[in-house]
Formats: structure tokens, C-alpha cells, sequence
């Protein structure tokens, strides 16, 4: 499964949306309706599905799904 397809289920089960809303130019906030709190439970849920560590702060500026692809994508190859 692609980075792209993890973040949308990841998402989608989160957020309580169906998967086909979670576009790669969906902004996590004004398209998905994410608020802070989920914001920040969106990176925590992210980091459990890749195993990753990511640095919170630089995390929460990403906005749109395709931005978080190309963050874990990042994060994931710096290993």
C-alpha cells in the first residue's frame, strides 16, 4: 500500500469521513475539517502507522495530504 493510500485510511478513520473525501490536495483543516486537537492526533496516529519519530512542530505545518506524503516520505527515508 502507498504512502498516499496509508495516510488517506489513517485519515479518514480519524476524522470519521469516508476514504473517497481524503484527495491528495485536500487540506487537512479546511477540506477535512480537522480541528487542533485532531490536528495533533492526526501526527501521533501517523507516526504509529509508519513507526516514525516526527518532530511536532514541523509536522503540524503540514496542511494538505499530499504535503504529508512528501513529510513521511522525508522522514521515512532519513530513517
Amino acid at each position: 500500500m502507498s504512502t498516499l493510500d496509508r495516510i488517506k485510511n489513517v485519515a479518514a478513520e480519524l476524522l470519521k469521513i469516508e476514504t473517497s473525501r481524503v484527495q491528495e490536495a485536500s487540506r487537512f483543516v479546511e477540506d477535512l475539517g480537522a480541528d487542533s486537537m485532531q490536528s495533533i492526533e492526526l501526527v501521533a496516529a501517523f507516526e504509529e502507522e509508519f513507526d516514525i519519530e516526527m518532530d511536532e512542530d514541523a509536522a503540524l505545518g503540514v496542511k494538505t495530504v499530499g504535503d504529508a506524503v512528501g513529510f513521511i516520505d522525508k522522514v521515512m527515508a532519513e530513517g
